[in-house]
């Protein structure tokens, strides 16, 4: 594959990820608009993201797929099936194929296609629509660093990426994938807070937002742990430490620890569940 700004890329799925990704892609320089081909069931979601982003449009998954050198699958679980039995026959060893549907499993995707034909499994997290994702993925059998370093470039566009063994992405699920939930809760509930006190709404609401944002940010400049960065704002007998040892009485960490706990089993039930219904699939044909 040639340099980063030259890749073809087939999106087959264009709703928010996709079209999230295209986007960051294209504003960062990573791979330039002209250079994506799009495909997608819904004519008028296509239509927008050629309007809007300046990607082209293809007139089915095969098209599309055919002259790319990175095959982005960003459809939903259920339609991801049938995008395999159109593209899987036609993909080559100098193509590159990326799944960003949630549960589908490396096995499932690298059945359809050639065994030399390299697959990437990932999970991004919805604040990739604003440029601050996270995204976990794991390589497949024929995926090499060369792909490993695409894959960093191509989610670095709209965020953070770290490589993961297949068997902790329901983990990555539960953490990051459904993480941005929790934390809006939290921002919530410190908005609250804030107008039991006095606060206005929107005041309420930006100041818990922003604060979320910057103590995030000092987690990830500082490479200091949250424990220290904590210990440095409450000092002895003050307000922070008061509104800590408050938040251990209700149990505010073990509620954290345990819905992504919830959360990561969750997503495998749900894996598994469609593992068993593709399975019944194979067996009634």
């Amino acid at each position: 594959m040639s340099s980063s700004r030259k890749y073809r890329m087939a999106l087959i799925g264009v709703g928010a990820m996709g079209s999230a990704l295209a986007k960051g892609l294209s504003s960062k320089g990573t791979i330039e608009a002209g250079n994506m081909v799009g495909f997608d069931v819904d004519d008028g979601r296509l239509k927008r993201a050629v309007d809007e982003i300046g990607i082209n449009a293809a007139t089915s998954c095969a098209s599309a797929a055919a002259d790319a050198e990175i095959v982005l699958i960003a459809v939903k679980p259920k339609d991801v099936q049938t995008v395999l039995d159109a593209i899987g026959p036609i993909l080559r060893p100098d193509q590159l194929l990326i799944s960003i549907a949630a549960g589908i499993a490396l096995d499932t995707l690298e059945r359809t296609v050639a065994p030399d034909v390299p697959v990437i499994r990932s999970m991004p997290n919805t604040p990739c629509l604003v440029g601050e994702g996270m995204t976990g993925y794991a390589l497949g059998r024929a995926a090499g660093l060369k792909h490993d370093d695409i894959a960093q470039e191509i989610f670095g566009a709209v965020g953070r990426a770290v490589q993961v063994a297949e068997n902790l992405l329901d983990v990555v699920t539960g953490l990051s994938g459904s993480g941005p939930a929790f934390i809006y809760i939290a921002i919530e509930a410190l908005a609250d807070g804030g107008v039991k006190m006095g606060l206005t709404r929107a005041d309420a609401q930006l100041l818990a937002a922003q604060t979320v944002l910057g103590a995030a940010k000092m987690v990830l400049t500082t490479g200091q742990h949250p424990g220290a960065l904590k210990d440095a704002v409450a000092s002895p007998g003050g307000t922070t430490i008061a509104g800590l040892v408050a938040l251990e009485e209700v149990g505010f960490r073990s509620a954290f620890i345990k819905a992504v706990e919830a959360a990561t089993r969750r997503c495998a039930e749900l894996r598994n569940a469609s593992g068993s219904r593709e399975e019944k699939g194979k067996n009634a044909k």
